[in-house]
């Protein structure tokens, strides 16, 4: 969207970059209400609020195109697990709090990353961006390796897999929460929603094994809704793009519930949103290259 923006010599970078954002949840996982939802969080903050009209109507675009090419489909299939009885009621509560503070733990960790990052290459952006890359690219191999592979990748197999109550290794949600941080790290857009819905189908599961109640998939999406909402901190959209992924519309008060506990527990690690912090960092990024090379442009026409 910033770079049509470019072209069309359009302005509001910021009602831009969310209107990019919501049409591509709304065509990759075939969520359009996800994609609405997300954006009006997100405005609900500072975003300007005349960019709604236009948000709601790149979302019908994306999903419409969307539809064409491959049709109407659940990301996630269909999940028949339901909410039954106290314990797993205590799954709710164990997955929102757990879920939320991993969630925002990993926000905390990505923002503050990623400022280090600017820094530190800042001074020789060259040799300093390629050494990091390599550091990040390294965590990523080793941790792959370690895990057979089943870091590599968006985890979608693998949160689907846990969604229809196959038990994942331990070890899985905490190495892919490593290597997407990495991944992310070293400059390459890696992908955040996908990634942390994978690893959050992986801490619901390995909650539910602890709890006793693996096997049926409901810990797997509860642990999606709650460590979702933690990461981006928009526990609505946590809710309806899990429930649009899934196609189950038995729990959704429990994952109502989950979301909303993984957003308020999210807060005490990271008081501010990764989605928002992140753009204006890139608007800032923007904003001084774009100082630098008129600053450049001026000296070169004084030597001239």
């Amino acid at each position: 969207m910033l770079e049509v923006a470019s072209w069309g010599g359009l302005r509001h970078a910021r009602g831009l970059i969310l209107t990019g954002s919501a049409a591509g949840i709304a065509a990759a996982f075939n969520t359009p209400l996800a994609g609405i939802v997300f954006a009006i969080e997100e405005m609900s903050r500072s975003f300007e609020q005349r960019t709604n009209g236009l948000v709601l109507y790149a979302v019908i675009i994306a999903a419409l195109i969307s539809l064409g090419l491959v049709g109407n489909y659940s990301y996630f299939g269909f999940v028949t697990a339901a909410q039954m009885g106290a314990r797993d009621w205590g799954m709710v509560l164990a997955c929102g709090v757990v879920g939320g503070l991993a969630g925002g733990l990993f926000s905390r960790l990505l923002f503050e990353g990623s400022r280090l990052a600017r820094r530190w290459t800042s001074t020789s952006p060259r040799s300093r961006s390629l050494s990091t890359a390599f550091v990040c690219g390294l965590i990523v191999a080793i941790v792959g390796v370690y895990t057979d592979g089943a870091t590599f990748g968006t985890g979608y197999e693998q949160a689907r897999s846990a969604v229809e109550g196959h038990a994942l290794a331990s070890i899985f949600w905490p190495a892919k929460f490593v290597a997407t941080i990495a991944t992310a790290l070293s400059g390459i857009p890696g992908g955040i929603f996908a990634p942390s819905l994978a690893v959050g189908a992986g801490l619901g599961g390995w909650l539910g094994t602890l709890a006793g109640t693996s096997g049926s998939g409901l810990a797997a999406v509860l642990g999606m809704a709650g460590y979702f909402a933690g990461v981006v901190q928009a526990p609505m959209t946590a809710f309806v793009i899990i429930l649009e992924m899934t196609g189950n519309g038995a729990n959704v008060i429990p994952l109502m519930v989950a979301a909303a506990i993984g957003f308020g527990t999210s807060k005490l690690v990271a008081p501010e949103p990764l989605y928002h912090a992140l753009a204006n960092g890139f608007i800032q990024d923007a904003c001084d290259q774009v100082e630098a090379a008129n600053a450049n442009g001026e000296k070169q026409q004084q030597t001239r």
